[in-house]
């Protein structure tokens, strides 16, 4: 049985608009390494796992990262509510206006859209938990640049945290590849798919 609380995993309350500010945050809603694609790299990744200590630590940190997309929609929601035309200009904020008025939008902080290339899921048990410790390290390097970049302590607040499960996480895929190399075959330097190959 599925069960969703209709609260954040952490509260979000921002105060003050800042189209700027948002317009960096959207990368964790839709960029390259941001939780869109982490959460379906991972939900989709649990199908070909074979061990079920690995399959539910996809599940866990997938799910997980669907909350942590709820969490920075809100906050570029709550940081483009109510602008006013001269602020949006002078933001620099009028040309995701255009195509999405103050929506949320899955994008980069460039602009462009999420496209499930950004994301792999190759069945390889090695393959994919090497990609998880990478895509969980890269997020935590664009929370740091995020962090850079804010002088709200509302925005910063709620950025730390997304950040420090993004450690959590890593460390969590860490032992979860020591797992998977006990159960394979260590003779093989490059371990043997036990999904795929018999």
């Amino acid at each position: 049985m599925f069960v969703y609380e209709k609260k954040l995993q952490y509260p979000v309350k921002v105060k003050n608009t800042n189209p700027k500010l948002a317009a960096a945050i959207i990368s964790q809603y839709g960029g390259t390494d941001g939780e869109l694609g982490a959460s379906l790299r991972y939900l989709s990744q649990r199908y070909s796992m074979p061990y079920a200590e690995l399959k539910g630590l996809l599940t866990d940190i997938g799910t997980e990262e669907l909350g942590h997309l709820e969490m920075v929609g809100t906050l570029v929601h709550q940081l483009t509510r109510n602008l006013s035309e001269e602020q949006i200009k002078a933001a620099g904020f009028d040309a995701y206006f255009v195509d999405h008025t103050t929506g949320v939008f899955p994008q980069f902080a460039s602009g462009f859209p999420w496209s499930a290339a950004t994301m792999q899921v190759t069945g390889d048990v090695i393959g994919d938990l090497t990609e998880d410790l990478a895509a969980e390290q890269k997020a935590r390097v664009t929370y740091d640049n995020i962090l850079r970049l804010s002088d709200d302590p509302d925005v910063s607040d709620v950025i730390k945290f997304l950040r420090a499960r993004e450690i959590v996480h890593f460390q969590r895929f860490g032992e979860g590849l020591r797992l998977a190399k006990d159960k394979m075959n260590e003779k093989n330097v490059y371990y043997m798919n036990p999904a795929f190959d018999k």
